[in-house]
């Protein structure tokens, strides 16, 4: 199956999944089939802080157009911040839209996960990704939402993590597994820029590998729409 990527959203994220989405559909024994569309970084940004969701929708309705004008048979939006709008765009894509956040409710419950904590952007933290989780109880830092979310968006737009940034959401981190979190979620797709490469002393499931598994298996024939 062609896979569609709407990329940008930011730049580190897209090449992160890129490079595991290839890594996975080769293990499956299959030939990547891949094309990516560039969106802008900073258009979500504005969009998703004022809860603009048509505008958003509308975008990425354009962008999937071009994906299926390439041949690509799914789209999927490499940013779990960027699926604010998902339900509004679903109508309007011309392309099946699959999912970052739909299967990361029966992952954490499979890994019997009862508790997850969460880092990314804030309508991320503030929605428990966007109401979707019914098996797993979801936290998030209350009091420190918007400087949590402030922070992982200068990073996202910089493609860069500071020595600083990264010190602050490790400790962000911890503080979710003191409070009861099972595991914490990088439920920001840049937050492997803070992660990777890191032993932060507690479990840490990156939402990117859940969603680059189910596309893989698309990818290889192995799974349908």
């Amino acid at each position: 199956m062609h896979i569609g990527l709407i990329g940008g959203i930011g730049v580190a994220a897209t090449l992160v999944y890129y490079q595991r989405l290839v890594k996975a559909i080769e293990a499956l024994g299959a030939r990547p089939d891949i094309t990516i569309v560039h969106a802008q970084a900073k258009d979500l940004v504005k969009n998703n802080l004022a809860d603009d969701r048509q505008p958003q929708a509308k975008i990425y309705a354009e962008l999937i157009d071009r994906l299926k004008a390439a041949g690509c048979d799914c789209a999927a939006i490499t940013s779990l911040g960027g699926h604010f709008c998902y339900d509004e765009t679903v109508p309007l894509s011309s392309l099946p839209l699959v999912s970052a956040v739909e299967p990361l409710d029966s992952f954490f419950a499979n890994e019997g996960l009862t508790t997850v904590g969460l880092l990314g952007t804030q309508v991320v933290m503030r929605t428990r990704l966007y109401g979707q989780l019914n098996k797993t109880r979801a936290l998030a830092l209350n009091d420190e939402i918007v400087n949590v979310g402030n922070t992982y968006t200068d990073m996202a737009l910089s493609g860069v993590c500071t020595d600083d940034q990264r010190r602050f959401f490790i400790d962000a981190g911890q503080r979710l597994t003191d409070a009861g979190a099972d595991a914490v979620v990088l439920a920001g797709t840049d937050l492997n820029l803070a992660f990777d490469g890191v032993d932060p002393g507690y479990r840490v499931i990156d939402a990117l590998d859940v969603h680059v598994a189910v596309l893989a298996r698309l990818g290889a024939g192995l799974d349908s729409l």
